[in-house]
């Protein structure tokens, strides 16, 4: 696991409009590839749409929210709040339903989630994913040779390469809730 003593933050204020969550998702994908947490990339944005298509479709009585991102002991925690104070529920849908199943999608891809109510009278909906420690570069034990325009290596070198196996622990909740903090704001 990838830890960390000082946690890293990002937060972005915005009005959760279809084209503002498309930039979201690229500001996201950038912080995380600056914080080389890449392998969280995919659940993260799929997690950020679904919360941010959750207040474009549902938040009154307007759009703002803010996204927040903390890093800190192994954990990505991903927080939206708007000013809508009714919390979100997981709903039961048809396995064909268009609509109804963000949430859903949100539970069953991170680690944990939550809802809160915020006392200026909104709430936050928060979600955190587990980084795994990187795995380690295999030095090249022969060059690579190129073969019809693809790259690939040397039969010798594969034979000679350490067979590695992944090491999971077990899943833990997070000991942080999400930390408020402001970095960037758009208009």
């Amino acid at each position: 696991m990838i830890t960390e003593a000082t946690p890293r933050q990002c937060a972005l204020e915005l009005e959760a409009l279809p084209s503002r969550i498309q930039q979201v998702r690229r500001i996201v994908a950038a912080q995380l590839r600056y914080w080389r947490l890449e392998p969280l990339l995919d659940n993260t944005l799929l997690g950020i749409t679904e919360l941010l298509a959750n207040v474009h479709r549902h938040a009154r009585p307007d759009k703002k929210c803010q996204v927040e991102l903390t890093f800190a002991s192994g954990w990505l925690t991903v927080a939206v709040t708007d000013n809508d104070p009714r919390l979100p529920r997981v709903r039961e849908f048809e396995p064909l339903a268009t609509c109804g199943r963000g949430l859903a999608m949100v539970v069953s891809m991170s680690d944990s989630w939550g809802t809160e109510a915020v006392s200026d009278g909104g709430k936050v909906v928060w979600f955190t994913l587990r980084a795994e420690a990187p795995s380690p570069r295999l030095a090249l034990a022969a060059p690579l040779s190129v073969v019809r325009g693809a790259m690939r290596r040397a039969p010798d070198a594969m034979a000679s390469a350490p067979a590695r196996k992944p090491v999971r622990e077990p899943v833990r909740e997070p000991a942080q809730k999400p930390v408020r903090m402001r970095e960037i704001a758009l208009v």
